[in-house]
């Protein structure tokens, strides 16, 4: 049913940590709940907030001076039917997979690995929600969730429509998609996956993670040891949560690696990394650029510091506000775009706050 609370406080709903109230604050864990939330508020001009698990979000001090709606939605089908991830994975199978858009993802990248369901075992440890992932197009290590979409289904509320969009009609791309694209026009309803069968991986791409792991010919491996490598390497990069660990007190990647013309490309240092894209263009590295610009790991004065474990990750050491992430990620960026002229872009959404 759905949950009406007053006076939350969006830093206890953020993996960042940091945000002031919610004036107001829903729980949907229906589609028709979610729905009606959306549409009420809609109707009555008050602003919304949309939030599954608050991993891609920086908030600001101020709160949201409106109705935050928690996506709380649960349903897994399968093959028409629906099971839930507390089930017995031998009952439940197919390749065809219907997500509710609350589901926590990487519980479901977990019981996708159960089911032999192969195409997103690359992106274990990834917070957040099923919903929030066609919205950035997630990807690490190589996978993209759009590899593994059929089809997403929305709300559309420009048209009080639902809507529901076929991969090719996402718009997707290096980390976004449509729906990032009209920020707060679409909100997810659910996702439907899919996926190959089997137990080994889909063939793995990315060398880090080959190398770590006995593949076959065609680079697969039995995708529980995928799970269990990936989790490894990003706990070693403090992107894998944990309270007692302030490394993971952030939001993930602060910056996406940027896309450059051919010419930028060709005025990066000659040690900078460089991965042809098939528009021409040229893909290199936040990471790298941010440490070549002299942005070493822990830069900064708590409570807010890079990680000390990842550069490109934005950590609040205890006690930090959106005030100092924003003055931190301000100071990477500007020189970054100083030693180089490439201007790094965020990547979580910026709700009161911005760098600017």
């Amino acid at each position: 049913m759905t949950e009406t609370i007053d006076t939350v406080r969006l830093s206890d709903h953020t993996t960042l940590r940091v945000g002031g109230p919610a004036r107001s604050w829903v729980t949907a864990t229906t589609e028709t709940e979610l729905v009606d939330a959306v549409r009420t508020a809609d109707a009555a001009g008050e602003p919304v907030l949309v939030l599954g698990g608050g991993s891609n979000l920086l908030i600001g001090d101020e709160g949201f001076d409106g109705t935050v709606i928690e996506v709380a939605t649960r349903s897994i089908g399968v093959d028409g039917g629906v099971c839930s991830l507390e089930e017995d994975a031998a009952q439940c199978g197919g390749a065809i997979i219907k997500v509710s858009a609350g589901e926590n993802w990487d519980d479901f990248v977990a019981y996708a690995i159960a089911n032999q369901w192969r195409g997103v075992e690359a992106l274990s440890g990834i917070p957040g929600t099923v919903g929030a992932t066609p919205i950035q197009n997630v990807g690490a290590y190589g996978q993209e969730v759009s590899e593994s979409i059929e089809t997403v289904r929305t709300w559309d509320r420009a048209t009080n429509q639902f809507r529901t969009f076929a991969v090719g009609d996402c718009g997707f791309g290096y980390r976004t998609s449509r729906f990032k694209s009209e920020p707060g026009r679409y909100v997810v309803l659910s996702v439907t996956f899919q996926f190959f069968q089997g137990a080994l991986s889909m063939p793995l791409r990315f060398g880090e993670l080959r190398r770590r792991l006995e593949t076959d010919e065609r680079g697969r491996a039995p995708m529980r040891q995928v799970r269990e490598a990936v989790l490894a390497l990003r706990r070693g990069k403090g992107m894998v949560l944990d309270d007692a660990d302030h490394d993971t007190w952030s939001a993930g990647s602060f910056f996406t690696n940027p896309i450059l013309t051919a010419e930028q490309a060709a005025g990066l240092p000659e040690s900078a990394p460089r991965f042809p894209q098939p528009d021409g263009r040229v893909k290199s590295s936040a990471a790298w650029l941010i440490e070549a610009a002299g942005f070493h790991k822990g830069f900064g004065t708590p409570p807010a510091t890079l990680s000390t474990k990842h550069t490109l990750a934005l950590t609040n050491r205890g006690g930090a506000s959106s005030a100092d992430l924003v003055a931190l990620a301000r100071t990477v960026r500007d020189g970054v775009r100083d030693a180089f002229g490439v201007t790094l872009v965020p990547e979580p959404v910026m709700v009161g706050t911005a760098l600017d």
